[in-house]
């Protein structure tokens, strides 16, 4: 559905985006992850065809970007990072200015703004002026005005920027419920919206892909060894000297002081082998073992030590 093959941009002497290739296949839902200036946004730019690439190809549903840009256009939806709303207008209003310029055939354009206004749930506003709206509501709207064109790709440049708790799981909802029905690029510094709303995620640094895998398989192919979380009624620096000297045990970090005597530590392991030898350990000095437990791998430690460098 969406392929790029050796794409660079350059801004001058710049590289923004260094030789990148990806696929995307129908009905994907991908998350685009990269710290700050990593090229994520510029490679969504070319994706929507807002900027030319410099060097590579890409293209949407079998069609090259550069030959066919008005079909592929049409193909696409896009939510950018700050959507450009009339907050003069009312919600109505503005999806059905949005439909015409789209393109959206006159005859399809009330059906299309009420599915549009369904889909995202801003029906009983429709009426509202934009700039009187909640910033939920507007960015729902901004999603409206992506799918009014009713696209096969979707592009989400941080849906969920300046949202509070609520207005997050409502927007991940919204974009969980298009699954099947549209591919989508998900681009965002939430990383747990990835975890609960994608099935890849492609991370991006430096204007180069660092890694492309399976939200499912990610944190298991990057861990190495496991970790665990320990609250010990013990003396700190003594604790931490005889832990260590265990055999494939490392990286024993001190994670919080509980109270007088009491601790709790963070250990990175080999195997669960050391598990047994740990709690050995803490019997045979009599100290009070007060919490065990393994502690999973998040994509947020994934993303960190890939961008990073750094080990788990």
């Amino acid at each position: 559905m969406i392929e790029l093959k050796n794409v660079t941009k350059r801004f001058g002497n710049k590289i923004a985006v260094d030789s990148i290739s990806f696929k995307v296949e129908k009905g994907d839902i991908i998350g685009f992850l990269g710290p700050n200036a990593a090229g994520k946004t510029t490679t969504m730019r070319i994706i929507t065809g807002f900027f030319p690439p410099t060097e590579g190809s890409v293209k949407i549903a079998g069609y090259d970007i550069a030959k066919d840009p008005l079909l592929t256009k049409e193909k696409i939806g896009y939510m950018p990072e700050n959507v450009p709303l009339y907050k003069e207008l009312t919600v109505y209003s503005y999806l059905k200015f949005i439909a015409e310029i789209k393109g959206v055939p006159k005859s399809k354009i009330e059906s299309r703004i009420e599915k549009a206004m369904e889909e995202v749930g801003i029906t009983k506003v429709k009426n509202t002026i934009i700039g009187k709206l909640s910033k939920g509501f507007r960015q729902r709207v901004g999603l409206a005005q992506a799918i009014i064109n009713d696209p096969e790709i979707l592009i989400l440049d941080e849906p969920t920027v300046g949202l509070d708790p609520v207005q997050i799981i409502e927007i991940r909802n919204l974009i969980k419920n298009m699954k099947g029905e549209r591919t989508i690029i998900l681009s965002t510094h939430i990383l747990p919206e990835v975890s609960m709303t994608c099935d890849k995620v492609i991370i991006i640094n430096e204007g180069k892909i660092i890694t492309q895998e399976e939200v499912k398989n990610l944190t298991k192919t990057s861990q190495k060894g496991a970790k665990i979380y320990l609250e010990v009624e013990a003396p700190k620096t003594q604790f931490i000297n005889e832990i260590n000297k265990i055999k494939g045990v490392s990286e024993t970090q001190e994670v919080n002081k509980i109270e007088e005597g009491i601790y709790s530590y963070s250990l990175s392991i080999e195997d669960s082998k050391n598990i047994k030898d740990i709690v050995n350990k803490i019997v045979k000095n009599d100290w009070g073992l007060l919490e065990l437990r393994k502690q999973q791998v998040t994509l947020e430690d994934v993303f960190l030590k890939l961008v990073t460098k750094e080990e788990l």
